[in-house]
């Protein structure tokens, strides 16, 4: 083939090619080659307790829902603390700093919703308030890019006795709504999800740990692959970053009913 009708061909080739994208694009999102192209999401969630993890953020979705791991800014203005009180126990949450602190960074995961997913998620989160994330106070720890567009979304505590303003720090673990290593386990082995400092960063950054902690493993002193082959490194990683006191106080259910009866005895 002759140098010249080969440059023909070719710019003919690319032509078409331009032409049959062109038509895709304006042929109500599809591809040069007529598939469908996924819609660009428009919400996303921060997830920095249980929705960290896989499973516990799919259970919600009906699906498995890829994520992204993320860190907010200290500029959001919050911190992470054991400040959400459930019918039984304290959870995760975000607070404002007390006179004297400082906002910190926040790890997480995000992670795209459609519009009927979010109300799934303000249901599963109804204690607490959906709070605008601006797109400049946060950042990726990982090689994947950060949505340029859209919302991002996490979600504050409500205090019941404010009409539902973020918490203050008062609604801290006590007797009856005690921390729960099952929930502590879900949550840090989302975070190993993403690799052991990952993990570790969630309990440095987490204020609010409690001497009212619950051992609710099921059959805990068995063997623990038997039921949670991650529990022993999560254990691990609380003894490291905990200190020996904050530790000490996690106890087993026969063990926190001495707890409950000494907190009760100093009441007034």
């Amino acid at each position: 083939m002759k140098r010249g009708l080969a440059v023909r061909l070719i710019s003919v080739a690319v032509a078409a090619g331009i032409a049959c994208i062109g038509v895709g694009v304006n042929a109500g999102g599809r591809d040069w080659q007529g598939r469908k192209l996924p819609d660009t999401p428009v919400n996303f969630i921060i997830g920095y307790g249980s929705l960290i993890n896989a499973v516990s953020r799919g259970s919600t979705a009906g699906a498995t829902i890829p994520a992204i791991p993320v860190r907010v800014a200290a500029a959001f203005g919050y911190i992470r603390s054991w400040n959400s009180r459930a019918d039984a126990f304290t959870a995760l949450g975000l607070r404002s700093p007390h006179p004297g602190e400082s906002a910190i960074t926040i790890n997480g995961v995000l992670y795209p919703v459609k519009d009927a997913e979010l109300q799934e998620y303000d249901g599963r989160e109804k204690n607490y308030r959906r709070v605008e994330v601006p797109l400049s106070q946060i950042e990726a720890v990982s090689w994947q890019r950060l949505p340029e567009t859209g919302h991002l979304w996490i979600y504050v505590p409500r205090d019941p006795g404010t009409q539902g303003t973020a918490v203050d720090g008062s609604a801290a673990a006590d007797a009856d709504h005690p921390l729960l290593q099952s929930y502590i386990d879900v949550v840090i082995e989302g975070g190993l999800e993403y690799g052991d400092d990952f993990a570790k960063e969630i309990i440095e950054t987490s204020d609010g740990w409690s001497g009212f902690w619950l051992n609710d493993r099921e059959l805990a002193r068995r063997p623990l692959q038997v039921l949670d082959p991650r529990a022993a490194k999560v254990d691990e990683l609380l003894k490291k970053t905990l200190t020996p006191a904050q530790f000490s106080a996690r106890v087993f259910p026969e063990m926190y009913s001495d707890i409950v009866r000494a907190a009760a005895a100093k009441q007034p």
